[in-house]
């Protein structure tokens, strides 16, 4: 019954009133005690007459300093150590007000103000202070037993980051009364820590705490506070927590607490990007700085994923103007609005609805506005969608493609980088085809100009990565609404692979390459080691606190059309050339005429919009050799292919056993 009194009571708080009212009576019971004190207890010498007279000025005094300083305004069950300044200031300046009228009262004898003995002053000034901190502190403990045992099971947390964010995080969890937490313990990689206590928390080493307490002390949930941990790391210990069907928390960097404060609803829980984190790019910011500073630049793409990451970074190194071309509306108008509110105003963000199909369009931006760099970031990604639609892939990805690098030589553009893919390697899809074959006029044009044009100051600059996790399209948040829907997870095959990268990891290597770039280099990018999509699948699902095969399951619909079991960085015969920047080689690929390249790109788009697209790809292959389909209709033109080089290899045997 006392329990549901005192929550009841507690949830809508105690009154302040109540708390102004219960802190007078401790300041007045608390000058009693002092005189008792002071006299060692020997209460036939205590002036009771003096005492009488002296309580209700001393009282008076000090609740007019608590008024002042508002030290009954916190809630008691929140109490902090702010809380306990307050009342010290509040007590200090009373206390100080009493010595001074005492001073005053035994120096002038006329004065009809009470006389209350120093030492008394300072004694009552102690107990009252540790009287009223103490009460506090023991309330919101009572408050807290009371609450937890009510409110059902309590859940034992490990805090790993014994630092002053996971103080945050501890004291954080105990002012949430509706979770019934109990820190447990802190976790820590630092030895000068462990054996130690914190706020009455023991520190114990990161092995101990995840060898023995995940399954002895049956802990709930571990939160990671600290934010020095490498990803490596921080893998390692989600690991063994989801080993033990542990879920995982963690607390933002400080920088993203809302008013510099610490919520619980802040603490979320981990997500399946931080267990594909590598270890943070160092890149040459000031170079970047120093090539970007005062230019314009004009953004392809600039509403997608890569392009509007490319967006917010080329930002912040104080270029003249960011041009941003794309054809979705809504997308333009979303990273305008997100620019338009960022702090360097001297940055003009000029949103252009184009296509880079449209040449004239195109060449209206070029001539309006004077670009100095372009990164081209716009194309068709989705490998299934592009099989069904092969004349989009070649029209936006070739032709698009070609029209900017064109059009980038005619205005004399300094730098111009096309953003491409690892599909672009062997590819089995009509998109990595069409990204392939943008790669190859690219790269050919740039030597063109070198060889035949020295007047002309463009540099043709190529990147190629994998899959970048949270960009259009990506696997993750697919699996991520199927998680939400209650399942199933679609994956397309149990021994499927992919590379991952960041978002804004893939983009800050695109501005290195970029400006790193001398002309006709394919640059890629070190992706670390290939994921298993099934693997990443399991994770998700432990990750959000399901149980693979009870809660939900994993189905396996076969390849999609155009798709391969295992993406590459490089095909048979390219090899790589290292850079200054150990992610980023430079790939040696096959050198193709410019005069060649445009002549097969005139016949791609004379075959665009065709009834039949088996025209049209069949093309494609022929300027791709090593273009293979896998899963598609259009694998017919490699087995039609097959027979015939079969079949010329057995005449020419023939022809040479007839001449013999």
């Amino acid at each position: 019954m006392l329990n549901k009194t005192l929550i009841k009571y507690s949830n809508s708080f105690v009154s302040r009133w109540l708390v102004f009212a219960i802190d007078v009576c401790i300041i007045f019971f608390a000058l009693y005690l002092a005189f008792i004190l002071r006299f060692n207890f020997e209460v036939q010498k205590i002036d009771w007459e003096r005492f009488l007279f002296s309580q209700p000025f001393v009282t008076a005094i000090y609740a007019f300093s608590f008024l002042i300083f508002k030290s009954y305004y916190g809630v008691i069950r929140h109490t902090s150590l702010e809380d306990a300044i307050k009342i010290f200031k509040s007590l200090t300046i009373g206390a100080a007000v009493l010595i001074l009228v005492s001073v005053l009262s035994l120096n002038n004898q006329t004065l009809t103000i009470p006389y209350t003995p120093i030492s008394i002053i300072i004694i009552h000034y102690l107990i009252s202070l540790s009287g009223l901190i103490v009460s506090r502190f023991v309330f919101k403990v009572v408050y807290r037993k009371l609450t937890t045992t009510v409110g059902g099971e309590v859940k034992n947390i490990i805090i790993f980051g014994a630092g002053a964010a996971g103080i945050m995080a501890k004291n954080t969890l105990a002012r949430e009364d509706k979770l019934n937490y109990k820190v447990v313990g802190f976790a820590d990689d630092n030895e000068s820590k462990v054996k130690k206590s914190i706020e009455g928390v023991n520190v114990y080493s990161a092995y101990e705490a995840f060898s023995d307490f995940l399954s002895k002390k049956k802990i709930s949930e571990v939160i990671i506070s600290t934010q020095l941990v490498s990803p490596q790391r921080k893998r390692e210990i989600i690991d063994i927590c989801l080993q033990y069907n542990v879920s995982v928390r963690t607390v933002p960097p400080v920088e993203k607490w809302i008013n510099g404060e610490l919520s619980a609803n802040q603490i979320k829980k981990v997500r399946i990007e931080d267990l594909l984190g590598r270890e943070t790019i160092k890149l040459e910011k000031d170079h970047i700085r120093s090539e970007i500073r005062g230019k314009v630049i004009l953004i392809t793409g600039a509403a997608g994923s890569i392009g509007s990451e490319i967006v917010r970074q080329a930002y912040y190194y104080s270029p003249t103007a960011i041009i941003m071309v794309d054809q979705s509306e809504t997308g333009l108008f979303e990273i305008e609005n997100e620019i338009s509110v960022l702090p360097n105003k001297n940055v003009k963000s000029i949103p252009i609805i184009a296509d880079v199909r449209n040449c004239e369009r195109i060449r209206e931006i070029f001539e309006t506005h004077k670009v100095d760099m372009v990164f081209h970031a716009a194309a068709y990604k989705h490998v299934p969608m592009m099989e069904r639609h092969p004349s989009e892939a070649v029209t936006c990805n070739i032709l698009g493609t070609k029209n900017m690098a064109d059009l980038s030589r005619e205005f004399n553009i300094g730098k111009f980088v096309m953003v491409s893919t690892d599909k672009a390697v062997n590819p089995t899809n009509i998109m990595g085809a069409s990204k392939r074959i943008a790669e190859m006029y690219v790269q050919s044009l740039n030597n063109h100009v070198r060889e035949n044009e020295p007047e002309c100051p463009t540099q043709y600059i190529t990147t190629r990565f994998g899959n970048v996790l949270g960009s259009n399209g990506s696997v993750i948040p697919i699996f991520r609404r199927q998680i939400e829907n209650g399942g199933p997870l679609i994956v397309t095959h149990p021994e499927i692979t992919r590379y991952f990268m960041t978002i804004p990891e893939a983009c800050q290597l695109v501005l290195e390459a970029g400006i790193i770039g001398n002309g006709g280099e394919i640059f890629i990018f070190d992706m670390g080691k290939s994921i298993k999509i099934l693997d990443l699948a399991k994770k998700m699902i432990k990750l959000s606190g399901l149980e693979l095969g009870k809660d939900i399951k994993i189905e396996f619909s076969g390849l999609r059309e155009g798709e391969k079991l295992y993406e590459e960085l490089l095909n048979n015969k390219e090899t790589t050339v290292p850079t200054h920047h150990e992610k980023i080689l430079i790939a040696s690929v096959r050198k193709v005429a410019y005069a060649m390249m445009g002549e097969n790109i005139n016949e791609l788009s004379r075959l665009v919009g065709g009834v039949d697209d088996m025209p049209l790809v069949r093309k494609m292959k022929e300027i791709v050799p090593e273009f293979i389909s896998n899963s598609s209709k259009f694998e017919v033109l490699d087995k039609v292919e097959k027979i015939f080089t079969e079949k010329s290899t057995l005449e020419d045997t023939s022809n040479d056993k007839m001449i013999a």
